[in-house]
């Protein structure tokens, strides 16, 4: 498979805690990455990823087709679309600044691939705070997203069912896949391709927009709904090297 050069963003948080033992208390703050299988993979596949975490979208995403265009696929996995729409200059300074989701569409419709991996801030996510389907990636995205909260959480584990298994997304991915605890539910667009689902939803959803492709993958890259079987399962890498490649337009 041909090396991408990949821009990659989110799976990245801070957690601030509050430790209460008896009439004392003190704080601690934490920061974690999710993606770590996910971009260990890749650089083992000899793909280039520039990696912009959640804290740096302001002011390390790109703002121009000038930027943009030196990738071969983007992916958003679990960071809000507030993280891209108010950067500082505008929510702090009340300053006009580019739409970095208007210019993601943009790179789209030209060529470029879109990737969009579920999570607790992807698609319209938890109390509908990642609300992607009130901007400009509603229209590229093979999906509609829901008006509110839009995850299903499944303890139990779901089924996922490969409706399209000689689809190029998957390439040899193995067809019988670990279960997963949860997704996004969105509705597949009627010009999009089903290509896994769980029950009546869609899991993996491929579709063009302008010249471009994008892709939805309603679960996660890595815990809690991937769990751990899932990550470690060998057709693990398979599949996101095949959606990448799908994407970017070389498969």
């Amino acid at each position: 498979m041909e090396p991408l050069n990949i821009l990659f963003a989110g799976e990245s948080w801070i957690k601030h805690t509050i430790h209460m033992k008896g009439f004392d208390q003190f704080h601690s703050t934490e920061y974690e990455e999710g993606a770590t299988t996910f971009l260990d993979n890749l650089a083992s596949d000899g793909h280039t990823v520039n990696y912009v975490r959640g804290h740096e979208i302001s002011s390390r995403f790109p703002t121009s087709a000038h930027e943009i265009d030196e990738y071969d696929v983007v992916v958003i996995s679990d960071i809000g679309s507030n993280s891209f729409q108010l950067p500082d200059e505008t929510f702090l300074r009340s300053q006009t600044s580019p739409n970095r989701l208007g210019v993601v569409a943009d790179y789209v419709g030209r060529g470029g691939g879109l990737v969009m991996i579920g999570g607790y801030l992807s698609f319209t996510g938890i109390d509908g705070k990642a609300r992607f389907g009130m901007t400009p990636l509603a229209n590229v995205l093979p999906v509609t997203m829901l008006p509110y909260d839009d995850r299903i959480e499944v303890p139990e584990g779901c089924k996922v069912e490969v409706c399209a298994p000689e689809h190029a997304v998957l390439g040899a991915t193995p067809g019988d896949w670990p279960p997963l605890l949860g997704y996004n539910r969105v509705i597949a667009d009627d010009t999009a391709e089903v290509i896994a689902r769980s029950g009546d939803d869609p899991i993996l959803v491929t579709g063009g927009f302008g010249a471009g492709r994008a892709v939805a993958f309603t679960s996660d890259l890595a815990p809690h709904w991937a769990p751990p079987e899932f990550v470690e399962w060998t057709g693990y890498p398979i599949l996101w090297n095949s959606i990448l490649s799908w994407a970017s337009g070389r498969s």
